[in-house]
């Protein structure tokens, strides 16, 4: 069926980031409503933040387009031109290979949500751009080394 009942599906609270990053993805929720009707090209995720919370570190990526629009509340978007409060509706457009490192941070004291559109490629680098850190994604498999390639 392709309407998606949202109250039925999981909620992912673990992250990929290895420590100590990960500690600072608490309050973030995301629940992958592409996966849940078969969407292979794009993903589509609904992120879910408690107040204080950050949706990522700041990143960019080599080939996959990003995609947001804030559907709950209102968010901060911190980019390399600063913070925007982004509220219901709103949108932005992350274009693969743009070097503008992006993340969304909950500074309300309400809960936000939005969704993120994604290209799905075989292979994937994501750069992080406020630390000395980088993604490789091979065939479902992931890689944080520095950003020259040595291991973490």
């Amino acid at each position: 069926m392709p309407v998606i009942d949202q109250d039925k599906l999981p909620i992912k609270t673990s992250t990929i980031y290895p420590a100590p990053y990960d500690a600072e993805m608490g309050g973030r929720r995301s629940v992958r409503l592409g996966d849940t009707v078969g969407l292979t090209q794009f993903g589509a995720n609904l992120t879910i933040l408690e107040p204080n919370a950050k949706s990522s570190l700041r990143h960019w990526h080599h080939n996959q387009d990003e995609f947001v629009v804030v559907t709950q509340g209102t968010v901060t978007l911190v980019d390399d031109n600063g913070e925007t409060e982004m509220t219901v509706g709103q949108c932005a457009g992350f274009p693969a290979g743009d070097t503008n490192g992006h993340q969304f941070i909950n500074k309300s004291t309400t809960q936000a949500c939005f969704v993120v559109i994604g290209t799905r490629t075989p292979t994937e680098t994501a750069v992080y751009s406020d630390i000395d850190m980088k993604l490789d994604i091979t065939d479902g498999k992931f890689e944080f080394t520095h950003k020259d390639g040595s291991p973490l």
